[in-house]
């Protein structure tokens, strides 16, 4: 079970599970007040529920205790833990039938004792005890009727995991009780039979995935500039053009390669050279059979590809990835995360501009305007709809991306704004559609469409924008951020030469600028912007670098001799 939103005190946990909903403790006003210091349950309830007021989300603490006293059922506490599920309540006597709601701390053979003694309808949940000391989850078991597998939730739709939020579904659920608005999680099932082995394998594998991303994909990026630099430095620039269409498509490919390494789960060592070489030999080999612009959009094609196939099919190997959602943070356990996000959007958008260069360079301005919408729209419900992929901002990316790529390539600059207004609100009422027609329960559905009304809209749009405005004081970003502001003045003032490098291949530069819209997009879109610009920027630079290698040596010179400095 997922503990909580990253490393939080074991007693924020246990407010989570009460209260079934949960957020960044970065939007609360105030940390959590300690137990300790209050007289009674009393004050310091009351503390934690006005603290609970400073999130921009519907948190109320307690509120399973409360339902189930509101229901007749009869509340009972004994341990430490009585205070933080319970708050400023009473317990209470009677309920529905003979049920009662219980809290209590066991050792294993006291748990293993009470779960014999459970009647048939009764229900046992045990948690590992909370330390705060980290984010690695918690094992949780729970015995009774119909639990007989290993545990899942539309929460995560992982066999195996579930998150904190989800027991007080769970526990309604089997009282029959309605499961309030105010609580996000959902409730716990079982599917096929228990395997502790396979919970084993996949809780280690969630573990790497944040300390394995710098490690294995910086390196290896590090170890490709490095190798690109020492080439055009021996060959004295004559291998910077294959060198950069070599690194470039290595680039494009590394996330396909990365879904690899998260089916073989090979040691970070093994992973680290599955990468660094296998991604360049595969470039090689696009190269060597395709070349050019046509390479680039097949390694696109792949790569989308491949994930779009993982998520349709519901397999884990996205979110199990380096790049896919981060486990350890307790975020999201299926679809695509915000980093794949944002290198989609580059490689969907400029990709389809890249394969109309490569592949049909004489195609007319219509066909493909109705290409770039056609992919961008296709895209977006694959991987935002709720039975394939989570990711609402991708419905509104990746369509933007493409109606500014159709306008751009169609020249129907009058209708620009409108194409770009219509195709992400279209994508999304269509998504919402769907997602109500088929109960897919995805994150579009609970955080918007079942929204209590404008308040809460305003407290999802609220908590984005503060975490979005969080992510920009990263440290890493104040090494990033100077260096993207350089690169887009940088472009600005070389518009030119980039306008000759692309001035034969006109879809490529319609893809590039409604990538670049779909990067600035999603940073505005998401809580996580910085992430989104990062990432987004630097596959940017690497769709440039392509149009440089590929621009024709006399574009450059005349482009120089034609400056004022020539």
């Amino acid at each position: 079970m997922s503990g909580g939103l990253g490393k939080v005190p074991a007693n924020q946990t246990y407010l989570d599970i009460g209260q079934g909903n949960r957020v960044f403790d970065s939007l609360y006003d105030e940390g959590l007040p300690p137990l300790g210091r209050h007289p009674n349950c009393l004050a310091w309830g009351r503390e934690v529920e006005r603290r609970a007021e400073s999130a921009p989300a519907e948190i109320e603490p307690f509120l399973l205790a409360h339902e189930a006293l509101a229901h007749g059922v009869a509340v009972f506490y004994s341990a430490r833990p009585s205070c933080v599920f319970g708050g400023p309540i009473e317990s209470g006597e009677g309920g529905i039938g003979s049920t009662i709601l219980w809290f209590e701390e066991l050792n294993l053979a006291q748990t293993r004792k009470a779960v014999r003694s459970l009647g048939p309808r009764d229900l046992l949940i045990a948690i590992a005890r909370p330390t705060g000391a980290n984010d690695d989850p918690l094992p949780i078991g729970i015995a009774g009727r119909g639990f007989d597998g290993n545990l899942t939730s539309d929460s995560t739709r992982t066999d195996g995991y579930v998150l904190s939020t989800d027991v007080a579904p769970t526990v309604l659920a089997h009282l029959g009780i309605e499961i309030p608005s105010a609580m996000s999680g959902q409730p716990i099932r079982s599917e096929g039979s228990v395997d502790p082995a396979a919970i084993e394998s996949l809780t280690a594998r969630m573990g790497e995935i944040s300390s394995r991303r710098g490690p294995v994909i910086g390196l290896s990026l590090l170890v490709w500039v490095a190798a690109l630099l020492l080439a055009a430095l021996v060959s004295r620039g004559r291998l910077a053009r294959p060198g950069v269409r070599l690194v470039g498509i290595a680039v494009v490919l590394l996330p396909a390669v990365l879904l690899i390494g998260a089916a073989v789960k090979p040691g970070q060592t093994a992973e680290t050279l599955l990468v660094m070489l296998g991604a360049p030999l595969l470039a090689a080999l696009a190269l060597a059979l395709l070349g050019g612009y046509r390479a680039l959009a097949s390694a696109a094609a792949v790569t989308v590809g491949a994930y779009a196939i993982d998520v349709i099919v519901g397999s884990p190997l996205t979110s199990l990835s380096l790049l896919g959602p981060n486990p350890g943070l307790g975020v999201r356990f299926y679809g695509i995360g915000n980093e794949l996000e944002a290198l989609l959007a580059v490689l969907i958008v400029a990709g389809t501009g890249a394969a109309l260069a490569g592949f049909a360079p004489r195609s007319s301005d219509r066909a493909a305007a109705g290409t770039f919408l056609t992919i961008g729209i296709g895209a977006a419900f694959v991987f935002a709809a709720g039975r394939f992929g989570a990711d609402v901002g991708a419905a509104i990316v990746f369509p933007i991306g493409a109606a500014v790529a159709a306008a751009a390539v169609a020249a129907r600059r009058r209708r620009t704004a409108l194409l770009v207004i219509a195709a992400p609100l279209a994508v999304l009422a269509l998504l919402a559609l769907i997602d109500l027609v088929s109960g897919a329960n995805a994150h579009l559905t609970r955080s918007v469409l079942d929204a209590g009304g404008l308040g809460d809209l305003a407290d999802v749009a609220q908590r984005r924008l503060q975490l979005s405005a969080h992510s920009f004081v990263r440290p890493v970003v104040f090494v990033f951020m100077p260096l993207i502001a350089a690169l887009v003045a940088l472009a600005i003032a070389r518009r030119e030469r980039l306008h000759a490098w692309l001035a034969g291949v006109p879809a490529m530069r319609a893809g590039l600028l409604g990538a670049a819209v779909a990067t600035v997009a999603g940073t505005l879109a998401n809580d996580s912007g910085a992430l989104l610009l990062e990432i987004g920027a630097a596959y940017l630079l690497v769709f440039v670098g392509f149009a440089w290698a590929e621009a024709p040596e006399e574009a450059e010179r005349s482009t120089t001799l034609s400056s004022p400095c020539g």
